[in-house]
């Protein structure tokens, strides 16, 4: 068939299909084909599925590894299964972090053989379908630490403090392990706040200790793979998974994060109303910055974005009658639908009037719509996150995108959608329009807000931007890092 249900063999086939219909159903959605994940991965996803479901929640091993995390201690040579161990996503903060983190920790634990347990607060695990056949990803309530979901900086076990306080060495490459007695867990503390020691954790003889401690708990608030690239024992892999550097939150967001079957029909419906029919999709992300009142210039802004890279057509003057000759029957026309979200209806109704009170210089139909201010009485009604997230999911469907620098959002949606979008530069001086309004990105990969700035060979300070040539600086936020292309 003309679509790909298993997108190159990314998803494993034999889902039963009414518990996601999303799984299956979505590549019939978008419009162009996605990019093919390498043999290589499809491989290493087969074998980390059997993982998931030998070690997972359910399992005699799971138990036995959640005695031994009560017990407090860990593994001893020779008992049990060690070949499970476990990382603990925390999910907090927004839904475009959420669902970066969780890509995140999960690229981590592949690379790292561990099986991937998500926290299931701020409905982890409502939103998504599961997406590892047989199994479940989200963490069992019986979890024996019971207040992970508060480590922090402070906490005792975080990889920094037990380095500072010599309860672990990071010196022991290659040395055994067992010659020293190993905590049962590690805290890996990776959010926006965390200090260079936390972030040592990007360096090869942290990762040589971590490795040998069975359970894990990472909390990030970012897409922390940049920061991966930098391992330098993880680059050989790496560069097996993803030929294309440029492609990882597309393959792993594609394998990942399937909308729950709630969540799937506000999609699927919205879609059919007001995209289908378009010869051209257009997505526009606003993303406001706090309590900003409505800016005229943000309105200028997105406005000459899009006309000047021909994303949207220019107006006639106002004034001036539409071209002379009659236009042409509705079914030959061409149309433009531009879906715009914002936390903000401004944008949207300002945008809707300008292009239906004046034609356009091409003759198209453009018409604007904003799902949470759409006509379905549902959206919205389980949360301000399945709006988020089905909003996220019909950005990712449209065939050229504009997002607002800085946005986790849009990151998210470029990334399913593959699509290389026009960032909007952030204005240093709110009452001027930047010039150029917007530019187009390096890649569609996300932009890494946190990164470390320090190169664990020479062990200084380093521009981390420089270290690989498939991790540089972004354009939207400057100090970050993000994947791209090979050159």
């Amino acid at each position: 068939p003309a679509h790909d249900r298993l997108l190159g063999g990314l998803l494993a086939d034999g889902v039963d299909e009414r518990s996601c219909h999303s799984r299956y159903q979505s590549a019939m959605y978008r419009r162009r084909a996605g990019r093919q994940p390498s043999p290589y991965l499809v491989s290493k996803l087969r074998r980390h599925e059997a993982l998931q479901r030998r070690c997972g929640p359910g399992t005699a091993a799971y138990s036995h590894a959640q005695e031994q995390l009560r017990s407090g201690k860990n593994h001893a040579a020779g008992t049990g299964s060690p070949e499970c161990k476990y990382l603990v996503s925390i999910s907090y903060r927004g839904l475009g972090n959420r669902i970066l983190a969780a890509a995140s920790a999960f690229l981590y634990a592949v690379l790292t053989d561990r099986v991937l347990l998500v926290d299931p607060s701020n409905e982890m695990g409502e939103l998504f379908c599961e997406p590892f056949p047989g199994t479940t990803w989200v963490l069992p309530p019986d979890f024996p630490l019971t207040s992970y979901t508060n480590f922090s900086i402070e906490t005792a076990e975080s990889h920094a403090n037990m380095v500072k306080n010599k309860v672990i060495s990071p010196v022991d490459v290659g040395a055994v392990s067992s010659a020293r007695e190993l905590p049962a867990f590690a805290y890996i503390h990776l959010d926006h706040d965390a200090t260079g020691e936390d972030k040592q954790f990007y360096c090869d003889e942290d990762q040589s200790v971590l490795r040998d401690i069975r359970w894990l708990v990472m909390r990030t608030d970012s897409y922390i793979v940049p920061g991966l690239f930098l391992v330098m024992a993880f680059q050989e892999e790496l560069g097996m998974l993803f030929p294309e550097p440029d492609t990882v939150f597309h393959h792993l967001g594609r394998y990942l994060f399937h909308p729950s079957n709630h969540v799937w029909g506000l999609i699927a419906r919205y879609h059919d109303a007001y995209l289908a029919a378009a010869d051209q999709r257009v997505g526009i992300q606003v993303r406001v910055f706090g309590s900003a009142p409505n800016s005229p210039e943000l309105l200028e802004q997105i406005t000459t974005c899009a006309q000047k890279e021909g994303l949207l057509p220019e107006l006639l003057a106002e004034g001036l009658p539409a071209a002379t000759t009659p236009p042409p029957a509705p079914s030959r026309r061409r149309s433009k639908a531009v879906l715009v979200t914002s936390l903000k209806a401004w944008y949207y109704d300002k945008l809707k009037g300008m292009y239906w009170e004046r034609a356009t210089v091409t003759g198209e139909a453009v018409g604007v719509h904003q799902p949470s201010h759409e006509e379905y009485q549902h959206f919205g009604a389980r949360s301000h996150d399945t709006k988020a997230w089905a909003e996220i999911y019909l950005l990712s469907l449209t065939d050229v995108l504009v997002t607002s620098g800085f946005s986790t959002f849009g990151y998210v949606a470029q990334g399913l959608g593959g699509l290389t979008p026009w960032v909007m530069f952030k204005p240093d001086n709110g009452s001027v329009v930047p010039n150029p309004p917007c530019g187009r990105d390096v890649s569609m990969e996300p932009c890494f807000h946190a990164p470390p700035f320090y190169d664990c060979r020479i062990k200084q300070g380093a521009d981390t931007g420089k270290i690989v040539p498939q991790v540089q600086h972004c354009k939207d936020v400057s100090w970050g890092l993000k994947l791209v292309p090979p050159s």
